[in-house]
């Protein structure tokens, strides 16, 4: 998977946690291309972008309002996420495969 697209999965995950809820993948997905944004190519500053405007209005769509808070640590999350390097949930299942491996 590209590291691109990473940062698409990790922007799910992140307004999830944010919206303490699953955000449909799909949804987010349509309008980010509605938004001339590539999912697949997702870039820091584009998904920063959503998160500053449009993802308060996709997030209301779909029955959410972030707090202050959950908005900041959205922002930071967002903003901080390197897709060059594995999340702790990916080092956790690559630990889990080698386990098995065993």
């Amino acid at each position: 998977m590209g590291s691109s697209r990473r940062r698409f999965d990790h922007l799910v995950v992140e307004l999830s946690l944010a919206a303490a809820a699953p955000i449909p993948r799909y949804a987010l997905w349509i309008r980010l291309h509605e938004l001339q944004l590539d999912p697949e190519r997702l870039g820091r500053r584009g998904a920063l972008g959503f998160c500053r405007g449009p993802a308060r209005d996709f997030l209301a769509e779909h029955g959410h309002v972030l707090t202050p808070r959950a908005r900041r640590r959205l922002l930071r999350e967002v903003g901080r996420f390197d897709p060059a390097h594995a999340t702790p949930e990916e080092r956790l299942a690559d630990l889990g495969r080698s386990a098995r491996g065993l």
